[in-house]
């Protein structure tokens, strides 16, 4: 089959989602056409995701999170706010979406959690399926756990990923144990898209920190942490627009634009791992055996650190607390059955695969749906 991706181009899970399903596909004989990319003002989409894909790719505009004033916690309000004020904007990549679907010919489009394809679905669907696929929608579980979090931002995450989703054949759940699907919702419980090379790596034990942080602001808490610790090692990674490759702030501390390879063996050497709470990059710290410190940039990321701290896989904190995640390293034990579960990825996800593109079009989630309703 032929498929089309559209990908959230926030942050990074979704972007080594999309290339790990990418590759499996290719694996079992399908083919993926091209992809869509959410476009920020703030971030530019990291040469590693263009490099691994390696099939056409096209930008359009997407609703972004803004951070507050010192580019740390994500600022909800004024997101909302400087959305609104870009609607026009929105409307056109609706119809920019609709017509390359229309003309890249795929069998089945694959939207990673982008609020313009489950619009465009929406309000004027294109005759092909399409399915949805991310952690979030496990949100729906009847067994997921939330944080104690603030209830008008929490109802927001749920009515935001409903849009995402809406008129979707199938939704695709990312989730850190296996759980039973949920078919009246048509959610399908499947392990993480762990890429190829954290399967196949063997972590090491070494002697620094690894890191990642979605907002560039984090690294003043970094290097002032580093200037009363000059003895520990630390590499972090970032997404900073226009920074150069290395960001050397001395011998022990360095930060790294986004590289997927350099990412992966940072991740295999280190001694802990400390982030903004991403769902994926929690996932690959899980699996080679890493103790994790979260520290959560919106309410998305809080369900997410939440949910990894309840299983085990580290600790959460409103800044980083980095000397809470070196005396936490003692403590921490390898989450066996995830590592099982995460081994299943291709079994589990080919399975699920086998699509019926007239039956996918008989079965797309209702209006109702949106609301919480169906």
């Amino acid at each position: 089959m032929k498929f089309l991706f559209i990908v959230q181009g926030e942050g990074r899970g979704h972007l080594t989602q999309s290339i790990a399903l990418k590759e499996m596909l290719s694996r079992n004989g399908h083919q993926v056409v091209a992809v869509m990319v959410g476009r920020s003002n703030r971030r530019e989409l990291p040469g590693f995701f263009s490099k691994n894909m390696n099939v056409p790719i096209f930008r359009f505009d997407s609703p972004n999170f803004l951070p507050s004033a010192n580019n740390k916690k994500t600022n909800i309000w004024i997101s909302i706010a400087y959305n609104l004020l870009k609607t026009p904007a929105y409307i056109r990549s609706i119809y920019y979406i609709r017509n390359k679907i229309k003309r890249l010919n795929a069998d089945v489009v694959v939207n990673f959690y982008d609020m313009m394809g489950g619009l465009t679905y929406a309000v004027h669907p294109p005759k092909i399926p399409y399915i949805s696929v991310a952690h979030q929608y496990f949100f729906m579980h009847p067994e997921y756990k939330f944080p104690n979090e603030n209830k008008a931002e929490l109802k927001m995450l749920m009515f935001f990923t409903r849009i995402t989703c809406i008129r979707s054949s199938k939704l695709f759940a990312l989730s850190m144990a296996k759980k039973d699907n949920i078919p009246n919702h048509h959610i399908t419980i499947v392990p993480p898209l762990l890429r190829k090379e954290i399967l196949e790596i063997t972590p090491e034990n070494g002697d620094y920190l690894h890191g990642y942080l979605l907002n560039a602001g984090y690294a003043e808490e970094i290097i002032d942490y580093q200037k009363e610790h000059p003895q520990i090692k630390m590499h972090f990674f970032w997404d900073k627009k226009n920074a150069p490759e290395e960001t050397v702030i001395n011998n022990n501390l360095v930060f790294h634009k986004l590289n997927d390879k350099l990412f992966v063996d940072y991740m295999r050497g280190c001694q802990a791992y400390a982030t903004t709470a991403g769902f994926e990059s929690v996932c690959e710290a899980m699996y080679l055996g890493k103790p994790v410190l979260m520290v959560p940039t919106h309410i998305e990321q809080s369900c997410n650190a939440h949910e990894a701290s309840l299983v085990g896989a580290g600790i959460v904190s409103n800044t980083f607390n980095l000397d809470a995640l070196i005396n936490y390293i003692p403590h921490y034990r390898e989450q066996n059955e995830f590592q099982e579960w995460a081994k299943q990825t291709e079994h589990y996800w080919m399975k699920e695969f086998e699509f019926d593109k007239e039956e996918l079009l008989k079965t797309q989630l209702s209006y109702k749906f949106l609301f919480g309703l169906d």
